[in-house]
């Protein structure tokens, strides 16, 4: 069955929606598993322990509680499906062999954010999929990447490369389609900068002046999730956490965030870069980098590629 973009027919929920696409079908499996652990991960946020766990992560950042027990309802989905060879998690320090006959490999930040649970702010969950038995790989090889995003609402955004498919979970915990083929304007007047403003390189910094100029507006919540989400939805503006002083390699990792949105974002219309080429087209040389990004309408980021290339 085939729909025109933008329309959304009532009821159409996630497995269906893959099958009318023809996906694989150990691929949808996988899909809906990730989808069936998010209802637990939801269940975890809403009550569960938001202290620390006691142990940290493998850039040695203290973990959450929270972050342990999504990660592991994640993995044990994930296994459950049958059909995953390997998997890397932002909360583990080595790549995790599942089954040497698996099809697909996955990175994943179980729960991206986690840190503004305590103050009640939306958080997401970030998946790539990869075929094969490799993590380490450039992103443009995805098979399919999606986020989750426990917000007022928890949605479910997906691509296996034909698109950009929203769905919102209902009263049923069950995902149905809210709108197919999300789009990205050429440019945009919002924009999320993270990082501390006074740490920008001079290139940054004046691209920041010139969307200021324009009369973007400021829009960033701390959470990479939402405010991809923000800038997806909304089909225009610009999110990015640049290279700073004292650290050219920016913040966000490759493997487990920028690479999934990266693939999303492409699949939307839009563009992700690090300010010098785009994301997708990085080799990963371990599952620990870090890259700087700028994600988002196309002339947006290729304007921070300008002022970079020009002033640094």
């Amino acid at each position: 069955m085939v729909r025109e973009p933008g329309t959304t027919p009532f009821q159409v929920d996630l497995r269906r929606h893959l099958r009318e696409h023809e996906e694989d079908r150990d691929l949808t499996r996988v899909i809906c598993e990730i989808a069936t652990a998010s209802r637990y991960v939801i269940n975890a946020i809403r009550t569960g322990d938001l202290g620390v766990a006691g142990t940290s992560n493998l850039y040695g950042e203290e973990q959450l509680a929270l972050d342990v027990l999504s990660d592991r309802i994640l993995r044990k989905r994930l296994i459950h499906s049958g059909v995953i060879s390997t998997i890397a998690s932002e909360e583990t320090d080595e790549i995790i062999n599942v089954n040497l006959n698996g099809k697909y490999s996955i990175t994943y930040d179980p729960l991206d954010g986690s840190s503004l649970v305590d103050v009640n702010l939306a958080v997401g969950t970030i998946i790539g999929i990869y075929r094969g038995d490799n993590v380490l790989q450039r992103g443009r090889n995805m098979v399919a990447a999606m986020y989750i995003l426990y917000g007022p609402r928890c949605t479910l955004v997906y691509s296996t490369g034909s698109g950009v498919h929203e769905f919102a979970m209902n009263s049923l915990m069950e995902y149905t389609l809210i709108q197919e083929h999300v789009k990205m304007q050429p440019a945009g007047t919002i924009y999320s900068p993270g990082g501390q403003r006074n740490k920008y390189s001079p290139g940054v910094e004046k691209f920041i002046s010139s969307l200021e100029a324009k009369g973007s507006k400021l829009r960033y919540s701390g959470g990479f999730v939402p405010d991809i989400n923000q800038v997806l939805i909304k089909g225009q503006g610009i999110f990015m956490y640049p290279h700073l002083e004292g650290a050219p390699n920016g913040k966000l990792r490759l493997l487990y965030e920028l690479n999934p949105m990266a693939f999303i974002m492409e699949q939307a219309g839009g563009a992700a870069s690090n300010g010098r080429e785009r994301i997708l087209d990085i080799e990963p040389e371990g599952i620990d980098q870090r890259s700087p990004v700028f994600i988002g309408s196309k002339e947006d980021v290729a304007m921070a590629e300008k002022f970079i290339a020009e002033f640094g």
